[in-house]
């Protein structure tokens, strides 16, 4: 589907970005005609080009989501969209959420006006399980766009494009991730923080996450959340199994390096939800994917949704990290292993924090 194809990627730089860029221009399971790779971070953007500079294929440009003029002529000729660009920690948003809503938001709004005015053949949005009853403005805003990508599909009356998003979890080895933050504690020789012993989360590697993308192009019929069928893990085992097996290259002994518990952060969930129980009653089981139709479909047009890789019409259950099978310790060590998600180097404090954590540290220092 992507053979001889232009295709666009939004935030090029970030993590999921980059990995379709990668795939896109150096897996010969694609052969684009073109790849345009369009980001705000100018520094990073210039050091990707130098990546692909004899691929005359790749394309990169410095432009904006909120520029709507500039999304229109970028997008001239391009039959394929594939967007990850977005505001994606929870604590800058919530520090500022009308900036997340104005690149969240307004600039999905942009790159759907764009898309149609240029009749794009596809356009596909990544978004996060933070989407399912969202606790957070982060979540709200790739909720919104969720809705945004599923109106422009139903809505369009003169236009052909076809509009839809994937959901999936944790991208383990992503900036930001917990890999990086735990290996850097055990390497002080600990302690490993843990919000909660019951915290699961579900996982995938950033190759898999890039690669489930690609394909949901080829299999979206329109409207549709794609939500990735993902492991599960539980972090409390996470860390056990990376102090484990790192410890001792830090010079340590694995009964030296403790874990802490310092419970959940507000607005934080001990589980995942990548599917709600509303949206089981309209989602069909395919193969690597449930899909989630549209609650209104086709209100100015009917869509046949079907798939090569159809399993089931009944899907009973919302997809939530609390009641799925987790991986065994053994086998989280396997996949760790195999994905050579220990060696994951990230610089970066060892410590997160949340919104408050600096004002409440400030306060109990009696710093007004």
């Amino acid at each position: 589907m992507l053979n001889d194809k232009k295709v666009l990627i939004t935030g090029s730089c970030g993590t999921v970005g980059s990995e379709l860029t990668k795939q896109l221009l150096k897996s010969d399971d694609y052969q684009p005609s073109e790849v345009l790779c369009i980001d705000n971070n100018e520094s990073e953007l210039f050091f990707q080009e130098q990546s692909y500079l004899s691929d005359s294929r790749a394309r990169f440009v410095l432009a904006d989501l909120r520029d709507r003029d500039s999304l229109v002529e970028l997008l001239q000729g391009v039959d394929v969209v594939f967007h990850t660009a977005a505001y994606k920690h929870v604590v800058m948003c919530e520090r500022s959420p009308m900036q997340a809503v104005q690149t969240n938001i307004l600039g999905v709004q942009n790159i759907i006006y764009a898309s149609q005015t240029n009749d794009v053949e596809k356009v596909i949005f990544t978004s996060s399980d933070k989407a399912v009853n969202p606790t957070n403005v982060m979540g709200t805003t790739k909720l919104m766009g969720e809705r945004l990508i599923t109106a422009a599909n139903n809505s369009q009356r003169e236009h052909k494009t076809i509009f839809a998003s994937t959901r999936f979890g944790n991208v383990l080895g992503s900036n930001g991730s917990v890999i990086p933050i735990f290996k850097k504690q055990i390497e002080k020789g600990g302690p490993v923080t843990l919000t909660s012993p019951e915290m699961t989360r579900f996982v995938m590697t950033i190759e898999q996450s890039a690669k489930l993308v690609l394909n949901s192009a080829e299999i979206a019929c329109g409207g549709e959340v794609f939500i990735t069928k993902m492991p599960i893990i539980n972090i409390k085992d996470l860390a056990e199994v990376m102090i484990r097996k790192l410890s001792i290259e830090y010079g340590h002994s694995s009964d030296s390096v403790s874990i802490d518990t310092i419970g959940a952060k507000p607005g934080e969930k001990l589980y995942e939800e990548l599917m709600s129980d509303e949206e089981t009653r309209r989602s069909v089981e395919l193969s690597d994917y449930f899909a989630v139709l549209p609650a209104f479909k086709g209100i100015y047009k009917d869509i046949d949704y079907k798939y090569s890789d159809f399993k089931s019409s009944t899907v009973s259950n919302p997809y939530n990290s609390s009641i799925e099978t987790q991986m065994t310790q053994e086998e989280l060590t396997s996949f760790l292993e195999t994905n050579n998600l220990l060696r994951v180097i990230e610089d970066g404090p060892s410590q997160r924090y949340w919104p408050g954590d600096k004002e409440s540290a400030t306060a109990n220092r009696g710093i007004k």
